[in-house]
C-alpha cells in the first residue's frame, strides 16, 4: 500500500514539472561575431602587416628614458584607481568563494533553552496534567526544555542552477582581472603621454624665453633708431608689444608646466613635487619601431576585448540561471540532535534522541511574474553585453587604424615642419641684419620673429604628438600590462 501512495505523489510531482517545462521560455541563442580584417587598412606599408606584434615587448623595454620609467613603477605601485581596481578583484573572489559554499549542504549546530507554559484548561494542558514521567511523578509544570542539535540543508543542483552561478561568478572574477590589466596599460600610457606633454612644454619654454631675449635686443635697437631718428614711436611700441605678449605667453606655459606635473603627480598618488626629467633630449627623442601585426591577434591582446568576452560568458550563464528558475527545486533537510525538559535526560538514550530528514520538491505555479522579469532582464543583459563585445573590437580596430596612419603622416609633417624652421631661423637671422643697416623695416622683422616662433612651437608639438601616438598605439595593441 505504501509503495503504491509513493509511486502516486511521484507520478503527481512529474506531472507538474511537465506542466511547468512546458510554459518555460527557451533561451535566446546569440552568437557574437569575431571576424576582423586581415589587416588594418591599405594606407599602411608591408612591414606593418606582418604578424610581429610590439606588445610583446615589456613596458620597461618599449620606453627607454629612465625618468620614465622610475614615474611608470612609481605609479604602478601607488596608483588609486589600481587600488579601487584590485579591491574588486577581491570582491569578485569572495563571490566565487560564495557560490562555492551553495553547492555544497549546510550544516549548522544549535544549543538552546527556553520554558513553557500552557494553560490547563486546553488539550495539551489537561494531556500533560493526566501523563506521567515516571510512576508517581507528575509532567513538570511549567515545563523547560533543553536541546542540543545538529541541522543540515542541502539543495540538490538537478537543473546545473547552481553551476551555473558558480560559473558566472568565475567568469566575473577573471573579467576583474582583465579589468585590472586594462587599468595598467592605460595608466602606463598616460603616464608616458602627460611626461612627453612636459617636456614639450619644456622646451616650448625654452623657445619662448630665447625669442623674448631676441625681442629685448631688437627693442633696444629700435629705440636707438628712434633717438638717431632713423625710427618712429610706432615701431618701438610695436617691438614692445611682441615681447610682452611673448612673456605672456612664457607665464602661459609655465603654467601648464605646473598643471601637467601635478596631474603625473596624481597619477602616481603622491602629492605635488617636482617632477625629473631630461629635457634637452626631447627633440632628439627616437620613438620605439611600431609593429602592430595583424587585426585578430587584439582579440587575445586587448585587456579591455577580453573583459567584455567574459562578461558576455558571464551575461549568458545568468540566461541559464534565470530560466532555471521556472523549474521545481529539491531541497533535503535533516536534524539530529538531543532534547530532554531536563539536562539529565540527555544521556537516556534514544529517548532523548530527535532526528528528522525530509526532502522536498516545490515549483512555481502561480504569479510567475516576477521570475518572467528576471528572465527578460538577464535576456536584455545578454544581448547587451554581446553588443559591448562588438563595439569593443570595432573601436579596437578604428582607434589601431588611425594610429597607423597618425603616425606615418606625423612623420612627414615633422620633417617637413625642420626644414620649416630651418628656413625661418635663417630668415629671422637675415632680416635683423638687413634692419639693423636699414635695408628692411620693422615689420618685416616683427612678422618674421613671429613667424620663427610658432614654427618652432608648433615643431615640438609634433614631436610631442609623435611620441604620444606611439605610446597610444602600444596601449591599444593590448601592451603595457605585462
Amino acid at each position: 500500500m505504501n509503495n503504491i501512495k509513493i509511486k502516486k505523489w511521484i507520478g503527481i510531482g512529474l506531472i507538474c514539472v511537465s506542466v511547468v517545462s512546458c510554459k518555460v521560455p527557451s533561451v535566446p541563442i546569440i552568437k557574437e561575431n569575431k571576424i576582423v580584417p586581415v589587416a588594418y587598412n591599405d594606407s599602411t606599408t608591408t612591414a606593418l602587416k606582418d604578424s610581429t606584434n610590439m606588445v610583446v615587448t615589456p613596458w620597461r623595454d618599449f620606453f627607454s628614458d629612465h625618468y620614465l620609467s622610475s614615474l611608470i613603477d612609481t605609479a604602478l605601485k601607488n596608483n588609486q584607481e589600481l587600488m579601487i581596481t584590485l579591491q574588486e578583484i577581491e570582491i569578485a573572489k569572495s563571490e566565487v568563494r560564495f557560490k562555492q559554499g551553495q553547492l555544497l549542504p549546510t550544516v549548522d549546530a544549535k544549543i538552546g533553552a527556553g520554558v513553557e507554559k500552557v494553560g490547563r484548561y486546553t488539550s495539551q494542558g489537561a494531556g500533560d496534567a493526566s501523563t506521567d514521567i515516571a510512576p508517581g511523578k507528575k509532567f513538570p509544570d511549567p515545563l523547560m526544555n533543553y536541546e542540543a542539535a545538529l541541522t543540515g540543508n542541502w539543495e540538490i543542483d538537478i537543473w546545473g542552477k547552481l553551476h551555473d552561478q558558480k560559473k558566472a561568478a568565475i567568469a566575473r572574477y577573471l573579467s576583474t582581472m582583465e579589468g585590472k590589466n586594462f587599468v595598467l596599460t592605460n595608466l602606463v600610457a598616460e603616464v608616458a603621454n602627460s611626461y612627453y606633454e612636459l617636456l614639450a612644454l619644456d622646451n616650448q619654454l625654452d623657445v619662448v624665453q630665447e625669442t623674448i631675449k631676441l625681442q629685448q635686443n631688437a627693442l633696444e635697437v629700435i629705440k636707438a633708431q628712434k633717438e638717431a631718428a632713423r625710427s618712429t614711436e610706432l615701431a618701438v611700441q610695436k617691438f614692445k608689444a611682441e615681447m610682452l605678449n611673448s612673456q605672456s605667453l612664457a607665464y602661459e606655459i609655465k603654467q601648464d608646466i605646473q598643471e601637467t606635473e601635478n596631474r603625473i603627480n596624481l597619477l602616481l598618488g603622491r602629492y605635488a613635487q617636482t617632477i625629473p626629467r631630461d629635457k634637452n633630449s626631447f627633440l632628439t627623442m627616437v620613438s620605439p619601431a611600431v609593429h602592430s601585426g595583424i587585426p585578430s591577434q587584439l582579440l587575445a591582446n586587448r585587456a579591455d576585448i577580453r573583459k567584455a568576452e567574459l562578461d558576455l560568458a558571464a551575461a549568458k550563464l545568468d540566461v541559464k540561471v534565470a530560466r532555471a528558475e521556472f523549474y521545481p527545486s529539491f531541497n533535503i533537510s535533516a536534524t539530529l540532535g538531543l532534547e530532554a525538559f531536563k539536562p539529565s535526560y540527555f544521556v537516556k538514550m534514544p529517548e532523548s534522541m530527535l532526528y528528522s530528514l525530509a526532502g522536498e520538491l516545490a515549483t512555481p505555479l502561480i504569479n510567475k511574474n516576477g521570475i518572467k522579469a528576471e528572465f527578460s532582464k538577464a535576456s536584455a543583459l545578454q544581448l547587451k553585453a554581446m553588443y559591448n563585445y562588438q563595439q569593443t573590437i570595432l573601436s579596437a580596430y578604428a582607434e589601431v587604424s588611425n594610429n597607423l596612419s597618425k603616425i606615418s603622416n606625423l612623420q612627414k609633417s615633422y620633417d617637413l615642419k625642420s626644414q620649416q624652421v630651418e628656413a625661418l631661423t635663417k630668415s629671422n637671422d637675415i632680416s635683423n641684419d638687413l634692419f639693423k643697416s636699414a635695408r628692411v623695416d620693422y615689420f618685416e622683422v616683427l612678422m618674421t620673429q613671429r613667424d620663427a616662433l610658432e614654427a618652432k612651437l608648433e615643431l615640438i608639438k609634433t614631436k610631442k604628438d609623435q611620441l604620444n601616438t606611439v605610446a597610444i598605439t602600444y596601449r591599444d595593441l593590448g601592451g603595457g600590462w605585462k
